[in-house]
C-alpha cells in the first residue's frame, strides 16, 4: 500500500498542477470594481455640467404657457366695466389663444407676465388707449405616458410641461418598489425599435436620463425588478444549495460559507472561486484565498445578488478524498480532518502512557492534513449576521 501510494501521489500533483488558472486574484477583482466606480462617480465636465444646468434650469424654472393649457384672461379698460369680462381660453397646437376683437395672439413658451404683455399689446393702443391685462393659469396641459414594472402604482402617468422626463414620471408612479433594481428602459411609442436604457443607482445614469428628449404622450417607461437576492453556495461544503436573503442584504464570504454548513472536515479546502455576472455579460472569475480571509490578511468580500460561491478541489483535496477512500475507509476506520479524527487516531497511544512520536497520527498522516480545518469549521457554530 505504501508503496503505491508513493508511486501515485506524485503522479497525482503534478497532472493537477498542468491546469493554467484563469482566474483573478481578490486584489485584482476589488481594484478594477473600483476602478469601476470612480468612473461612475467622475465629476463632469466642465462643457457637460453647463449644459446639465441649463437644462434643469428650463426643466425645473418658471411655468411657461403650452399647447392645451387653458388661461382665464381679463383686460380692464379706463371704463368702469371691463373691456373684456373674464374668459377661459386654450392654447392650440400653434401655440396662440383667440380673443374677442383682436383674433389670435401668440403665446407659445412664454410665462405668465409675458402673455399679459403680448395680450396689453395686442389690445392697445389700436382697440384701447391703455388697459389692464390680467392672466391666470385654470389648468395645465398634461401628457400621459404608461409607467409599469417594479414601482408602487404602474399605469398611466399624467406629466405638466416641467415634468416630461424619465425621474419625474417614476416619482409620480409612486416611486420605485422594494423590488425595484433602479434600471430603467425607455421606449418611444413613435419609434418603438429604439430602447433607452438607464441606471438610476449611480450618477451618470441620472445624467442620461435628465439628457434624454422630452417624454411624449403614448411613450412607455418600464422599471426593471431587482434579481432574486440568492448566493449560489457549492463544492466542498456540506450544504450544496442556494442562499436566499431579504431585498438588500449583502453577506460576506464567510458568512456564506456558515450558511453552507461550513467546509467539509474530511479534506481541507484552502482556496474559493467567485463567479460574478456583470451588466454587460460578462463574467469574473476570482480566486479567493480563504486560509487569509478567515485571518484577516484579505478582505471578507461582500457578495452581490446572483453570486456563485464554489469551493473546488485542489490537489491537495484530491490527495485527501483519495486516501479518504483507499485507506482509511477500507481499513474500517471514518476519520474527519479535524481535531475530533487526530484525538481518535492518537487515542490508544495517549492512553498507553508513550507519547505522540509513533502515534497513529504519525504513522497514517504524514502530510499532516487533519488539524487545519478545525478553524475554518468553527464558522458553523458562529451566529451569521448579514452584513447591512
Amino acid at each position: 500500500m505504501r508503496w503505491a501510494l508513493a508511486v501515485m501521489l506524485p503522479g497525482m500533483f503534478l497532472t493537477a498542477g498542468c491546469a493554467k488558472d484563469h482566474r483573478m486574484t481578490e486584489q485584482e477583482f476589488l481594484q478594477e470594481r473600483q476602478d469601476e466606480h470612480a468612473q461612475e462617480l467622475a465629476p463632469l465636465e466642465e462643457e457637460d455640467s453647463a449644459a446639465l444646468r441649463a437644462m434643469l434650469d428650463q426643466q425645473l424654472g418658471p411655468f411657461v404657457v403650452g399647447q392645451g393649457d387653458i388661461l382665464a384672461v381679463t383686460v380692464a379698460g379706463p371704463d368702469p366695466e371691463p373691456l373684456l369680462p373674464e374668459i377661459h381660453v386654450r392654447v392650440d397646437r400653434k401655440g396662440e389663444v383667440f380673443l374677442p376683437m383682436v383674433g389670435a395672439v401668440d403665446v407659445a413658451a412664454m410665462e405668465l407676465e409675458d402673455v399679459e404683455d403680448a395680450i396689453h399689446n395686442a389690445f392697445v393702443p389700436d382697440y384701447v388707449k391703455d388697459a389692464a391685462v390680467f392672466v391666470n393659469l385654470v389648468s395645465e396641459g398634461t401628457t400621459e405616458v404608461l409607467v409599469r414594472g417594479a414601482v408602487e402604482v404602474p399605469g398611466l402617468v399624467p406629466l405638466r410641461r416641467t415634468q416630461r422626463n424619465v425621474l419625474y414620471a417614476i416619482v409620480l408612479a409612486g416611486g420605485l418598489s422594494a423590488e425595484s433594481s433602479g434600471r430603467a428602459t425607455l421606449r418611444r411609442i413613435r419609434n418603438p425599435s429604439v430602447e433607452v436604457k438607464v441606471d438610476l443607482t449611480t450618477p451618470a445614469g441620472m445624467r442620461a436620463a435628465l439628457s434624454e428628449p422630452p417624454l411624449e404622450r403614448g411613450d412607455i417607461i418600464t422599471v426593471d425588478a431587482a434579481m432574486p437576492n440568492t448566493i449560489f453556495v457549492y463544492g466542498l461544503v456540506y450544504l450544496n444549495r442556494p442562499q436566499e436573503y431579504p431585498a438588500g442584504v449583502k453577506p460576506t464570504v464567510l458568512q456564506a460559507l456558515a450558511a453552507a454548513g461550513g467546509l467539509r472536515s474530511d479534506v481541507t479546502p484552502r482556496e474559493a472561486t467567485l463567479i460574478r455576472h456583470m451588466p454587460d455579460g460578462t463574467d469574473y472569475h476570482v480566486k479567493l484565498n480563504l486560509d487569509r480571509i478567515q485571518s484577516g490578511e484579505d478582505e471578507n468580500m461582500l457578495l452581490a445578488a446572483g453570486d456563485i460561491l464554489e469551493v473546488p478541489h485542489t490537489t491537495e483535496t484530491r490527495v485527501q478524498d483519495f486516501i479518504n477512500r483507499n485507506f482509511f475507509l477500507r481499513a474500517g476506520i471514518s476519520v474527519n480532518y479535524n481535531v475530533s479524527g487526530i484525538e481518535y487516531m492518537n487515542r490508544q497511544k495517549t492512553q498507553s502512557g508513550g507519547g505522540l512520536s509513533n502515534s497513529l497520527q504519525d504513522q497514517y498522516d504524514p502530510f499532516g492534513f487533519l488539524s487545519r480545518n478545525q478553524s475554518l469549521n468553527s464558522l458553523v457554530d458562529r451566529p451569521v449576521t448579514a452584513a447591512p
